[in-house]
């Protein structure tokens, strides 16, 4: 079972995620420059440092590296499946014993 995630570090994956794909959207021109490589890489990196590893990555990576396809919002797709589920819920407040039941 994969781990549980905070909601910061799932919040922080999807901005991640979401911000790179807006990047490599918005810099057309440039899609086809190694550097557009570059980022997908620091990109998987970080998404692994985030989350874990996911097999949601692999084909997103690989799917990043064919021309033109990198406009498909393809690192948030995957961090949304990725992520799905594996928020951790918040403590308790309180510290008392659970009320009893009527």
């Amino acid at each position: 079972m994969a781990r549980l995630l905070t909601p910061r570090q799932v919040w922080m994956a999807r901005g991640l995620a979401l911000a790179v794909d807006l990047a490599q959207w918005a810099f057309l021109p440039a899609a086809l420059t190694p550097l557009n490589n570059a980022v997908d890489v620091g990109a998987g990196l970080g998404l692994v440092a985030l989350v874990g590893w996911h097999w949601a990555f692999l084909p997103t990576f690989l799917a990043e590296l064919v021309p033109f396809v990198e406009l498909v919002p393809t690192w948030t797709l995957a961090v949304m499946i990725a992520t799905r589920g594996r928020i951790a819920s918040p403590p308790a407040r309180g510290g008392g014993a659970p009320a009893a039941p009527p």
